[in-house]
């Protein structure tokens, strides 16, 4: 996607051959995900609808990973959807959001998550975040 496109609605596809964008159905949640790390909020204490919830492991994992990385998380802009990814893997598909700092911009961090097909849309499971 070309940056300036991120009002263009992005459909889900099923493709196991080819790395897509992230769906627009599922950016708001995801942007809600990395909004609350950026408040220093790592376990989604207050629950989130559409994310299971976030184990005390992986929470301590992404704390860590972003510390170490050593500089201010801030909240999802709309440029990442222009780099952000992700693959049908037979499933559910793996995605791979791009992240942003105080003084980088997009940072060479990303958060993994797998989305899921659920009753009421999609349900996403949070793995980490780490510099692929």
């Amino acid at each position: 996607m070309r940056p300036g496109n991120e009002n263009i609605d992005v459909p889900v596809t099923k493709d196991a051959h080819n790395e897509g964008p992230i769906p627009s159905a599922w950016r708001p949640i995801l942007k809600s995900v990395v909004d609350a790390f950026a408040r220093g909020d790592y376990e989604l204490k207050d629950g989130l609808s559409g994310v299971t919830p976030v184990s005390g492991e992986t929470a301590r994992q992404v704390r860590e990973y972003i510390q170490d990385y050593g500089a201010k998380l801030i909240e999802l802009p709309p440029q990442s959807w222009d780099t952000s990814v992700c693959i049908w893997m037979g499933n559910r598909w793996d995605a791979l959001v791009d992240l942003w700092t105080e003084d980088e911009g997009r940072s060479d961090l990303v958060l993994e998550v797998d989305v899921s097909e659920a009753d009421a849309g999609y349900v996403v499971a949070i793995h980490m975040v780490y510099v692929p």
